[in-house]
């Protein structure tokens, strides 16, 4: 591969698809954005890559670009500073709010670049953010941080922000985060002391505002309070179109069958899109059961047999809540498929094609009239790319190349 690539493209040759056939994609502009035109079998026969808007990708595995849908861009790489001990969820929200409070908007600002340019260099080309509403003199300096970061990257990866609201937010603030930036009204209802109000209260500000709602939902094993069935009733009349998505439905996955079985066909008719963040609440859930200790994971494979759109998210990436991550959508795929128990392929769309769909974004990859959001790496296979993650990557957004990895191997062999 050469860094000569470039921007813009044309046309790509001799990619290998994750169902295995090899193709030649065609990119054409369509107004203000890149489709694709074609897909066909590829020649091998002639790869002419003299043209400059041709790349060859013989050798790379083409994948829709995964879109992230749920992290925490304002939290994120922020480990090394705090030095927060191993915990659990209730620990992790205590150290981030006493930490957080020493970290001004140039603080969030750069943090949340760094983390944003490691999605982007591992092939992610759409990223949702859930940005708190911190408590204290200036609560929105972090929402302002990342909008300042999606101003900046805008052309390399598109930034969505929800506003964490947690109970001491008000609905001033809440209002006052939209203005400044926020896309979607967030929070986590389910830890208010009094939750179906604080849920309520989020809609009715969502409503009001006429914007879409991402909720942390129900992140805990045991309890009777979650807030899901209320969530579904009270947003199956919205428009189609108007984003509703509950993130981590932890709860869903410890429920016995029948309790379960009452609520998937709520969720499923709602329009509710689920993600999963096997990564976070493999590490946060689950310290109280020091035997047979559960997985934190929500029902991953009930849901999408109701009809459930599921996404999974890398969520944390080395903060308070999570130590580790390395915003790798190749990463969360995996810990779903050895985790969840679900097939490669099905984890591969997870991050792909159904994180997309969760966060309302138009159908992309290698389809006719689809937008063209490529990440192509190099291997033979689903499988391969996935338990090797290599660092050889080409990831393409709105169909010019916006990055280009590549690494060097040397062995000493007899």
């Amino acid at each position: 591969m050469k860094h000569e690539l470039p921007q813009m493209v044309s046309s790509i040759r001799g990619a290998t698809l994750p169902d295995g056939h090899i193709v030649d994609i065609d990119v054409v502009r369509d107004g203000d954005r890149a489709v694709v035109a074609s897909v066909r079998t590829a020649d091998l026969s002639d790869v002419d890559v003299g043209s400059p808007d041709v790349i060859d990708l013989r050798g790379y595995l083409l994948m829709t670009a995964p879109a992230e849908p749920h992290a925490h861009l304002d939290k994120a790489l922020s480990w090394d500073v705090l030095q927060p001990p191993l915990g659990d969820l209730h620990d992790a929200i205590a150290h981030w709010k006493a930490g957080s409070a020493g970290f001004d908007q140039e603080s969030f600002r750069t943090r949340a670049r760094a983390a944003a340019l490691a999605l982007v260099r591992n092939g992610t080309t759409a990223v949702r953010s859930h940005v708190d509403i911190l408590p204290g003199d200036d609560p929105l300096r972090g929402i302002r941080a990342v909008d300042e970061v999606r101003r900046e990257l805008r052309g390399v990866i598109e930034i969505e922000i929800a506003a964490l609201a947690k109970e001491y937010a008000t609905d001033d603030l809440v209002h006052a985060a939209l203005d400044a930036g926020a896309d979607l009204v967030g929070g986590s209802p389910h830890s208010a002391p009094d939750p179906m109000a604080d849920l309520h209260r989020l809609l009715d500000i969502a409503e009001l505002r006429g914007v879409g709602v991402d909720l942390h939902t129900d992140e805990f094993l045991e309890g009777d309070h979650h807030t899901i069935a209320a969530f579904a009733g009270r947003v199956s009349d919205w428009p189609a179109d108007r984003i509703r998505t509950a993130g981590h439905c932890t709860r869903l996955g410890t429920m016995g069958a029948d309790e379960l079985g009452e609520l998937l066909p709520l969720i499923a008719s709602s329009g509710i899109g689920v993600v999963a963040n096997p990564i976070t609440n493999l590490y946060l859930q689950g310290r109280n059961h020091p035997v047979a200790t559960p997985r934190g994971l929500t029902a991953i494979g009930p849901l999408r047999a109701a009809g459930v759109c599921v996404a999974a998210g890398a969520d944390n990436v080395r903060d308070p809540f999570n130590p580790l991550g390395r915003s790798d959508a190749l990463e969360t795929a995996a810990l779903t498929v050895a985790a969840a128990h679900v097939h490669p392929e099905v984890a591969l769309a997870m991050v792909t094609d159904d994180a997309r769909r969760v966060m309302g974004l138009p159908v992309a990859g290698a389809r006719v009239g689809a937008r063209a959001e490529f990440l192509a790496v190099r291997g033979t296979g689903v499988l391969d790319v996935m338990a090797t993650a290599p660092a050889d990557r080409v990831v393409i957004h709105d169909g010019r190349v916006v990055s280009i990895s590549e690494t060097r191997n040397w062995t000493a062999l007899h």
